[in-house]
């Protein structure tokens, strides 16, 4: 790499992360505004309230990740325009396409960090930060609560529960049936059922199970006033959490949504756009990169005013484009990975359209 590919990458690798630095604390302090009279009637504990603005910080900044990057790459290229160095650049001999290279090397290395982040390190900050907010920040608990669940867990057994409410981990008229083939062999009735964290079990109160015999004579009745027993679900599995698939690694997410698929899940196609998106909105990064330099690497009038209002009116577009086609392909019968993948190829020939006005 020459002198000049180094300068432009630790521009663009400096404005990017100074950016998130510097808008991170913001929304940090927007937050804590909005929320303290909660926090302090809740009596929150510390360490809490700390781990959670430490999981604030890795959602929002993945949450907003398209909108920083944009604004940094617009605003040092604009510096740079106005200063006229990309004047001296180009009038060196070097081409447009050459110019930018050492933006899309920096577009790989962000691309690779979000790839990673979005893989590894975002699901449990999700987590935490969405935990947190039902647990301390929800005034309805009714939020949390799942009425007449009614599922297939594997192929030989279903479920059914009246009540499920996943801040106490407990629910009311639980049914579990098990089949050979289409015969019914045994079933299981509870009036309560609670999860057991430290060993992974539930504890049915009211406990009545019945072995379906060759005639009804024949079947064996099975009373217990309380039975700790492992059941083949979680409790994630009773609650209709929107942001589940978000909480998970990318292999967790694959097993979770092979497993939802032999169960007949009605939320595969929102487990899929979540899928989806750790890949596609890595690959934004170049997209948007080329996007920046092809709006600001012209001097203009306005100065770089201009060239701020076109890139913010951009990145929020993204940014809309992102959000409707990501609800349509949870919602409706569009394709989950077309509704994902739209924005970005729609952004693409954009991308290459102002590339090629920015070469002439």
């Amino acid at each position: 790499m020459k002198i000049i590919d180094w300068y432009i990458l630790k521009r663009y690798l400096a404005t990017f992360f100074v950016m998130l630095l510097m808008f991170i604390p913001i929304g940090i302090v927007i937050d804590v505004s909005e929320k303290i009279n909660k926090i302090l009637a809740k009596k929150v504990p510390f360490a809490e309230v700390a781990g959670y603005y430490g999981d604030f910080t890795l959602y929002f900044a993945n949450m907003l990740f398209p909108i920083f990057l944009f604004l940094s790459v617009i605003w040092f290229t604009s510096k740079l325009a106005n200063n006229t160095e990309i004047i001296a650049i180009l009038g060196s001999g070097i081409s447009f396409m050459r110019f930018l290279r050492p933006y899309l090397i920096g577009a790989t290395f962000i691309s690779l960090l979000a790839l990673v982040m979005g893989f590894f390190f975002v699901p449990k900050a999700s987590k935490g930060f969405n935990d947190f907010r039902y647990t301390y920040l929800k005034n309805n608990a009714k939020i949390r609560e799942s009425d007449q669940v009614y599922k297939q867990v594997n192929d030989t057994q279903t479920i059914y529960v009246g009540a499920f409410n996943y801040m106490n981990k407990s629910g009311s008229k639980f049914n579990l049936e098990t089949y050979r083939g289409d015969k019914l062999i045994s079933k299981i009735n509870a009036n309560t059922i609670t999860w057991n964290p430290k060993d992974s079990t539930y504890t049915l109160y009211g406990y009545n199970k019945r072995i379906v015999g060759d005639g009804a004579t024949n079947d064996v009745i099975v009373r217990e006033s309380q039975k700790i027993m492992k059941l083949p679900f979680e409790p994630d599995e009773l609650t209709p959490t929107v942001y589940v698939a978000e909480t998970m690694t990318l292999g967790e997410l694959n097993k979770f949504i092979e497993k939802e698929k032999r169960r007949g899940s009605s939320n595969i196609d929102s487990y899929l756009v979540v899928k989806y998106k750790k890949y596609s909105i890595p690959v934004s990064a170049f997209i948007l990169t080329i996007i920046a330099v092809a709006v600001s690497s012209m001097k203009r009038r306005g100065g770089m005013g201009v060239n701020l209002a076109m890139g913010i009116g951009l990145a929020f577009s993204y940014v809309f484009f992102d959000k409707v086609f990501g609800t349509m392909g949870e919602k409706s019968s569009m394709s989950p990975l077309l509704a994902v993948w739209i924005p970005n190829v729609t952004f693409g020939i954009l991308a290459i359209f102002l590339l090629r006005n920015a070469r002439r």
